[in-house]
């Protein structure tokens, strides 16, 4: 399997998964085969997934927990029964509605499942919190980032230690929208105004997620590939546009035991 680490400080394992290295076949996979779909909710079968699952958790070296993504700002923090439900054989589907996870709880991986959307990685290592956020254009703009960084912060981070990974999404030149929804979604987070390659309205949701995390102070790193364009990644425009679907990659997290 091969995945795009990221740095998030001594104490803390942090990468983004790409379409390869599990068990799903196509359109849940590459070319190439053997793709490693995450998302429960895309008409692959749900055993397949599982098994995708448990080799990124092997790899990440601690059970996974995902959220059942919504499109919204809420956080959902889990705790010590929450890392002995995902630690169990067969854990349960999603920790509930929520687009972004916090833990202080070492052991416990976190993951946020995207296909175009921006996924973004968090920890304060020195305070021992680690969070994820999926960031789509509501999410975004609702200011999920912030109640993210907020809950982290009600758990004795602090936004100066805070390290941020903002990973493959699609891109400014790439994500087309009605001039409206570019209008609206800039006057929350101005940042994300663009111009797509076809000089047609476009929103730039990781430059958003960037803007908005500069604001509170906070470092970050951005894994500077665009899922519509590239076919190592999953894509849900990329996949719409052709008639089919497609899988769902991942962003993962976890404190070292």
């Amino acid at each position: 399997m091969r995945v795009h680490p990221v740095d998030l400080g001594e104490g803390v394992r942090a990468f983004f998964t790409l379409s390869s290295g599990g068990v799903s076949p196509a359109p849940w996979a590459p070319e190439t085969g053997g793709g490693l779909n995450l998302g429960l909710n895309v008409a692959d079968d749900e055993a397949r997934v599982r098994e995708n699952r448990a080799r990124v958790s092997e790899r990440l070296g601690a059970p996974v927990a995902f959220a059942n993504q919504v499109h919204g700002d809420a956080v959902l923090v889990l705790g010590a029964a929450e890392r002995a439900a995902w630690a169990a054989t067969e854990p349960p589907g999603s920790a509930g509605d929520a687009d972004a996870l916090v833990t202080d709880q070492a052991g416990l991986g976190l993951g946020v499942l995207v296909a175009d959307c921006v996924p973004v990685l968090l920890a304060d290592p020195v305070a021992g919190v680690v969070g994820v956020v999926h960031a789509g254009r509501k999410g975004l703009a609702a200011g999920v980032v912030h109640r993210a960084l907020d809950a982290m912060t009600a758990r004795g981070a602090e936004l100066s230690r805070v390290r941020a990974a903002v990973g493959p999404a699609v891109c400014g030149r790439c994500y087309e929208v009605p001039e409206a929804m570019r209008a609206e979604v800039a006057a929350a987070v101005p940042e994300s105004w663009a111009t797509t390659d076809a000089g047609t309205p476009g929103l730039d949701l990781p430059a958003g997620v960037l803007a908005q995390l500069a604001a509170r102070g906070v470092e970050a790193v951005h894994v500077e590939r665009c899922t519509r364009t590239d076919g190592e990644l999953f894509s849900h425009r990329r996949a719409t546009e052709a008639g089919t679907t497609t899988g769902r990659q991942a962003g993962v997290v976890t404190l070292l035991s």
